[in-house]
This record gives structure tokens, C-alpha cells and sequence, in this order.
């Protein structure tokens, strides 16, 4: 698989985030004693894969991210990322120009079932 070079598309504050992320993770890991080996048998994915994930590569899909989470059993945070109740900006914009429609009719009935 070939590496990226080129500039990273994420911002600042989204990389810290993943990298937070894959440090919590090595921290789950570490804390339970495992290997990155133990750890990335059970998931299905190479020990470097892994490593990537806990140095919070972007490159990594979150599907690993997702099964070291259940691993060491902390996968309900990852339900409550980008929680819709939980986003008082975009309920704020909500409000102000709620769509009534999905969707913009011609506004003539038609009964051609």
C-alpha cells in the first residue's frame, strides 16, 4: 500500500484529535496488559496497523479505530461523537431556517400510481 507524501487534508485541531484518540487507546492497551500483537490478532489487522492507530494516523480507517475501542470495551463513547442533541450550533441553525421539505414539489396533484 502506498504511504501519502503529500500535505495532510485535515486541519490542526483534527489531527490533535486523532492523536488524543490513538494515545487513549495505547493507554486502554497498556493498561490491560496486552501487546500490539494480542491486540491486533483479535482485531483482524497488522501490528503496524495498530501502531499507526495509537500514533493517531489519519490514514487508518476508523473501522480499526472502532474494533480497539470494543476490544477494551470503550466503544460506547464512539456512539456519542457527533451526537445531533448534543450539537447546539447546528440546533441553533436548525431553528433559523428549517427546510420544510426535503424536497421543493410542483404542487399539483397527480394520481398516476
Amino acid at each position: 500500500m502506498a504511504r501519502r507524501t503529500g500535505p495532510s487534508v485535515l486541519s490542526y485541531d483534527a489531527e490533535e484529535a486523532l492523536r488524543a484518540l490513538g494515545q487513549n487507546i495505547r493507554t486502554a492497551r497498556l493498561r490491560r496488559n496486552m501487546t500490539l500483537e494480542d491486540v491486533a490478532r483479535r482485531i483482524g489487522v497488522h501490528r503496524e496497523t495498530l501502531s499507526s492507530a495509537e500514533k493517531g494516523s489519519s490514514t487508518v480507517t476508523i473501522g480499526t479505530y472502532a474494533a480497539a475501542l470494543a476490544i477494551y470495551g470503550l466503544l460506547k463513547g464512539l456512539a456519542d461523537v457527533a451526537d445531533p442533541e448534543a450539537d447546539r450550533h447546528g440546533i441553533a441553525l436548525e431553528g433559523q431556517s428549517a427546510r420544510q421539505r426535503a424536497r421543493q414539489g410542483s404542487g399539483a396533484m397527480d394520481n398516476d400510481f
